[in-house]
């Protein structure tokens, strides 16, 4: 895939701890298909507030932003976005001539595919995480009505602070009493060291009814494989990706695809990502 670039190129890019090639390749793909003057990179970066420095002085369009630095980088900002301002954490950074404000296109996706796969709000969920993502995910939960779960976290402060935000309890594992939506919002089961592990082992997917893994690369997590092999309906961590790059691309542009274009450039991103 060829992009042009001028001197008139709006640039766009991520930051995160492990760069990976689905931002680049799905937003790519978008604008060459609509021919717009755009370019996207991704970045990490051990200096955060110079990375984002960068983006204020060299005048970058829009940044994406994930693991480590969704909660940090909010120091750095000129303004939030009501979907960041709730959750404390941002995923998305929109420059417009200096001011940068934070965006979390996380939260609407999840409050959208619980919707599209008919999850019950009555549904017992455990969730295990605690940081930036797992904030836009419980608080998905949350304003989906899904008032009955618990947050597992080994990071106890920050456990307990999710879960009261939440109004669920806070647990340090995730203890016998079973989960009909078990929800990992961990590295576990991402491409690196932690890539062969569950999140949650197998009796408790046995006895899950829903599994929701919000890794995204690789799509089929262990987590997802063992939920199909026993037959449970999932929601997987590619369909989230899609969707909230989706509200980046239009954010950053202004453009909205239609379905089946964004369809063939998810295709084309998570071949490859």
């Amino acid at each position: 895939m060829t992009l042009r670039i001028s001197k008139d190129t709006r640039l766009c890019m991520s930051l995160s701890g492990r760069p990976g090639n689905f931002g680049t390749r799905f937003q790519n793909y978008l604008y060459r298909e609509l021919e717009l003057d755009y370019l996207y990179k991704a970045f990490t970066t051990s200096d955060l507030p110079a990375a984002i420095g960068g983006i204020r002085a060299l005048g970058i369009r829009g940044c994406a932003v994930s693991m480590p630095f969704k909660e940090a980088c909010i120091e750095h900002l000129d303004a939030l976005h009501d979907s960041a301002a709730t959750l404390q954490s941002v995923n998305t950074i929109v420059a417009d001539e200096g001011r940068l404000t934070g965006f979390n296109t996380d939260y609407s996706a999840v409050v959208n595919l619980l919707r599209k796969h008919g999850v019950p709000s009555d549904t017992r969920y455990a969730l295990r995480g605690s940081g930036g993502m797992a904030k836009a995910v419980a608080c998905a939960l949350r304003d989906s009505g899904f008032a009955n779960g618990c947050i597992v976290a080994r990071n106890e402060a920050a456990g307990r602070a999710l879960a009261a935000q939440c109004s669920v309890p806070w647990q340090a594992a995730l203890g016998a009493e079973p989960a009909g939506l078990l929800v990992n919002v961990t590295p576990l089961g991402m491409r690196g060291a932690e890539a062969d592990q569950l999140a949650f082992d197998e009796q408790a997917v046995a006895a899950a009814q829903w599994v929701f893994d919000v890794v995204a690369v690789p799509v089929e997590t262990p987590l997802i494989r063992l939920a199909r092999a026993l037959g449970k309906p999932v929601i997987t961590g590619g369909e989230v990706i899609v969707l909230q790059a989706v509200e980046q691309f239009v954010l950053y542009t202004g453009v909205r695809p239609d379905d089946e274009l964004i369809q063939r450039a998810a295709r084309f991103a998570l071949a490859d990502a």
